[in-house]
């Protein structure tokens, strides 16, 4: 495989590797219809894209004191 081509559509394992999320986890909010956007390829292979993940994550922060500071 080229090493320039570069992994883009990430799997729940890959997702959980990178942001800390655990794959159950991932699975229960797929089921709720909640959390990040993915993509079922066939019946059972699941995708994510980090263009999805990235903004799923920054759009409900927890504002902290030292957050509302400067």
């Amino acid at each position: 495989m080229n090493e320039s081509i570069q992994k883009k559509a990430l799997s729940a394992a890959d997702v959980e590797a990178i942001y800390g999320i655990p794959t159950g986890t991932l699975a229960n909010m797929r089921c709720q219809k909640r959390g990040p956007r993915f993509f079922k390829i066939g019946r059972k292979k699941v995708v994510y894209f980090p263009e999805d993940v990235e903004p799923w994550l920054r759009s409900c922060p927890i504002e902290t004191i030292d957050s509302l500071k400067g």
